[in-house]
């Protein structure tokens, strides 16, 4: 479908927007109309997400068509790219000045390569996008499932369209409120609870290469990346293996508790044989086979999108204007507190703050929101999420103030297809409108 590059200013062109749909599947029973579908990111490809798994969403999809989308700057959507990566380069001179001329010559690297779509990108818009496809549906309402970046957008919807908001399921369930930089902290301590989680486990299962010190074992932990960013392992292909490619892999793992057991096998191959195959495995998982025709999207596209929604949603810009030895010291005061929080994941989320150095600032419209008017939702949080902590569900509760609260106490992003409490809770309300009157809790190891 084709929607406005700036809903403000129509006439500055229009930009596309792909949409696919599954219809629903049971005969004879009464229909529901459209539900709509976003599995995360910023990045992450709607359409893709939804035919690599269907199943999952079957018995939703009995009662409703299952609509996806790519959301503009995203896969089949007019997709944005850096060009090949946002990565600033080896040969930058390691001084403050240096550094951040590289970031600008990123954003301006980006710019090229990305067409007139990227400065309209962002939540704001595609929810405005979420509403054109709405009406195209034929639906009076919007009912939506969205699981972490989705829960985002679909507050902001939730926030900009409160009468034509239906039924409404959030799951990992991001900030509204915090500046990029307590985002990062905040993962980071997220991070390091579900690694400790992790330990736990592995302490208590029979061979665990850590043994059974979960103390002892956490320290081993912050050894290995050490060591292996001194030295980096070799792979059978030649590719250096790094701590900071060993941080990536375990904190993908985390994401579901059913790669616990082979993050543990990964980290023994790594400690007893030097081998980081399996770790590596993990951290960059085969993409699943998808028939986008002849479109040719760029291998950057997830990682260009997800900084540039970021960046357009946020609209603290003060050290773009700071000078470079006010920046240097900024990420020097915020060093110690980081890897207080997490000496594993605590460096990586640091440089998270710098990542919209360059760009214009984005829009404060997230940050005021306030109990926008919206009818009843469901938010789910899991107390294990590495990814999207429990405590901004909580936070996203009060600012939509219409909002019941899952408390899922189990691991691993998100509970929908984790606990069937949760998904019991889901469909009892998509499919029935049928609410609790408050928080309910799902217990962990279904």
């Amino acid at each position: 479908m084709t929607v406005p590059l700036d809903y403000a200013d129509p006439a500055k062109g229009t930009t596309r927007v792909a949409v696919a749909r599954i219809p629903a599947t049971a005969p004879g029973r009464r229909p529901l109309g459209s539900l709509l579908l976003n599995f995360g990111g910023p990045g992450n490809r709607g359409i893709a997400s939804l035919a690599a798994d269907p199943k999952a969403f079957a018995e939703l999809g009995e009662r409703y068509d299952l609509v996806a989308f790519d959301p503009r700057g995203v896969g089949l959507s007019s997709p944005v790219s850096c060009g090949g990566n946002q990565q600033t380069g080896d040969d930058v001179p390691e001084d403050a000045a240096s550094q951040l001329a590289a970031l600008r010559a990123v954003a301006q690297r980006c710019a090229l390569h990305s067409g007139p779509v990227l400065p309209y990108i962002g939540t704001v818009n595609v929810s405005r996008d979420m509403d054109r496809i709405r009406q195209a549906l034929g639906d009076r309402k919007l009912n939506y499932l969205g699981f972490s970046y989705g829960t985002r957008l679909g507050a902001v919807y939730a926030a900009q369209f409160p009468k034509t908001t239906g039924r409404m399921v959030l799951d990992g369930v991001d900030t509204l409120s915090e500046p990029l930089a307590e985002q990062a902290l905040v993962s980071a301590r997220g991070q390091q609870r579900a690694l400790d989680n992790f330990l736990t486990w592995c302490a208590h299962q029979n061979g665990c290469v850590y043994g059974t010190n979960t103390r002892t074992a956490r320290e081993k932990i912050e050894e290995l990346v050490e060591r292996l960013d001194a030295r980096p392992l070799t792979g059978t292909d030649g590719t250096h293996f790094t701590g900071q490619d060993a941080v990536g892999a375990i904190g993908a793992a985390l994401y579901s508790k059913t790669l616990w057991p082979d993050l543990a096998e990964a980290l023994a191959r790594v400690e007893r044989d030097r081998d980081p195959a399996a770790l590596k495995e993990l951290g960059n998982p085969p993409e699943e086979e998808t028939d986008d025709g002849p479109a040719k999207i760029p291998e950057d596209n997830g990682e260009a999108a997800l900084t540039a929604v970021n960046c357009a949603d946020d609209p603290d810009r003060s050290n773009d204007e700071a000078t470079p030895h006010a920046i240097a010291q900024e990420i020097h005061d915020l060093e110690a507190e980081f890897r207080r929080t997490s000496p594993v994941f605590g460096p990586g989320q640091l440089m998270t703050v710098l990542s919209c150095y360059g760009r214009p600032a984005g829009t404060d419209f997230i940050r005021r929101i306030d109990r926008p008017g919206a009818p009843r939702m469901l938010l789910v949080g899991t107390r294990g999420d590495p990814a999207t902590p429990y405590e901004w569900t909580e936070e996203t509760a009060r600012r939509l103030g219409s909002a019941v609260v899952i408390d899922y106490k189990g691991e691993g992003h998100t509970g929908y297809t984790a606990s069937a409490c949760v998904r019991g809770y889901v469909h009892d309300f998509l499919t029935g409108g049928r609410l609790p009157a408050g928080t309910r809790s799902c217990p962990a190891g279904e």
